[in-house]
Order: structure tokens, then sequence, then C-alpha cells
């Protein structure tokens, strides 16, 4: 992940509407859920909902899938990963034993 990339991820998750869907979507893993429920879930009506899908999904955020009629997000876990990775690449010189108060956290969800 590059830096611009960071950026871009975290500023997606910079309004409480998206990451309200963000989170409700990583309880729902690994099958996700469709538009309308997130927004009667999340009370967010469908045309601003659909924005802030776009701008979750343009980021890397979610995926998303057709299932007949329905539309399906799903959070993309990978992304975490890849994001996490990132911020902890240059922790504390590489010396990863100084990370395991941030690496027990992982533990413990």
């Amino acid at each position: 992940m590059t830096e611009t990339e960071a950026i871009e991820a975290f500023s997606a998750l910079a309004h409480p509407s998206r990451i309200a869907i963000f989170r409700m979507l990583v309880r729902t893993q690994p099958s996700g859920i469709p538009v309308m429920e997130i927004s009667r879930a999340l009370g967010i009506v469908p045309s601003t909902l659909s924005g802030h899908l776009a701008i979750l999904k343009r980021a890397g955020w979610l995926s998303s899938s057709r299932h007949k009629r329905e539309i399906h997000y799903a959070a993309c876990i990978g992304r975490v990963n890849d994001l996490i990775g990132f911020m902890l690449e240059d922790c504390c010189y590489g010396k990863i034993q100084n990370c395991r108060a941030i690496l027990t956290l992982l533990d413990d969800a």
C-alpha cells in the first residue's frame, strides 16, 4: 500500500455514516447484506447511502455483488490488513516484540 492509498482509505472512513456502514458490514462477514437492509438498519436514505457506498467501494473498503434484483455489499477485510500492515511496517524499527500490545488486540477479537 502506498501513502496515497492509505490517505484515501482513511479519508473514506472519515464520516460517521461511512464508518457505521463499514462496521456493520464487518459484523456480517463474509456474506454481506443488501443495500436496503443497510439503509433500514442505519436510517440512511437510499440516495445518500448510494454516495457513501460508492466512496467506500472506490477506496477498496467494500465489494458488491448482485443477487437477483438486489445488490449486496460486504467489507473487504484484506483492505484492513493492508492498512494495518502499512501503518506498522516501520513500527519500532522492525522490532515486532515492541508491537505486542497492538497485536494482542487482534487475539481478543
